[in-house]
């Protein structure tokens, strides 16, 4: 019985950092405590996409190699009124070049496409995230659901 246990145990240990490995080590870093970042959150929980892509467009001029500057200052800019799809893209896309198992940046380019009704578009970012997902993730889930969302309201 004390065998079982112990086998147990290590099969957990050995099994427990799987997850980690599998996003890349860490999670992305909007989980550190950045100032810029904290700043555009807050701004995006009061519905202020105007105020957080300029705080994100300073960030970006100032520290062009940021993903997750990037990624925010994209979905700002989508969330906000009128967007420039031209520019979201780019930001996105400039996100993955930067950091290409953005989890969050795969999540939020699907939604962009599936905004302008580019659905094959969406699903590669889907299958990006399901490669990078291996255990499963949020951001797999989200856009699943956003994916089957669209395609729902498509047949009818």
């Amino acid at each position: 019985m004390t065998r079982h246990f112990r086998m147990l145990g290590l099969a957990v240990l050995l099994i427990a950092p799987l997850p980690a490995l599998a996003a890349g080590g860490e999670e992305p870093s909007t989980t550190a405590k950045d100032p810029v970042i904290e700043q555009a959150l807050a701004a995006n929980a009061a519905k202020d996409y105007v105020r957080s892509a300029a705080i994100l467009k300073d960030a970006v001029t100032r520290n062009p190699n940021n993903a997750d500057y990037h990624n925010l200052y994209a979905y700002a800019l989508r969330k906000g009124p009128n967007p420039e799809w031209s520019l979201v893209f780019k930001h996105y896309e400039e996100a993955l070049r930067i950091d290409p198992d953005h989890r969050k940046a795969h999540e939020y380019l699907g939604e962009a496409y599936l905004m302008t009704g580019d659905l094959a578009k969406a699903k590669e970012q889907l299958a990006a995230l399901d490669r990078l997902c291996t255990f499963g993730c949020d951001e797999y889930s989200d856009l699943k659901k956003s994916v089957a969302a669209f395609e729902q309201i498509k047949r009818r």
